[in-house]
């Protein structure tokens, strides 16, 4: 497993979204288009480009079908 699909912030759980932006104006219109998708959002620089990773607490579960 790549070491950085999970990172701890505040003691939460964030996933990495899988790219690497060569610029932090490139990350940082991601993380805005992510942030109007009510995610949490970090920014990290790796490596002399930037990595995304998100968060977002499920509040409601919709279930299709009849119960078993």
């Amino acid at each position: 497993m790549d070491e950085r699909m999970v990172r701890y912030f505040d003691r939460k759980k964030f996933m990495w979204d899988g790219e690497e932006y060569a610029g932090e104006d490139d990350a940082g219109q991601k993380q805005e288009e992510y942030r109007g998708k009510d995610f949490e959002v970090q920014m990290v620089p790796y490596n002399g480009k930037h990595l995304i990773y998100t968060r977002r607490v499920v509040t409601e579960v919709v279930v299709e079908g009849a119960p078993m």
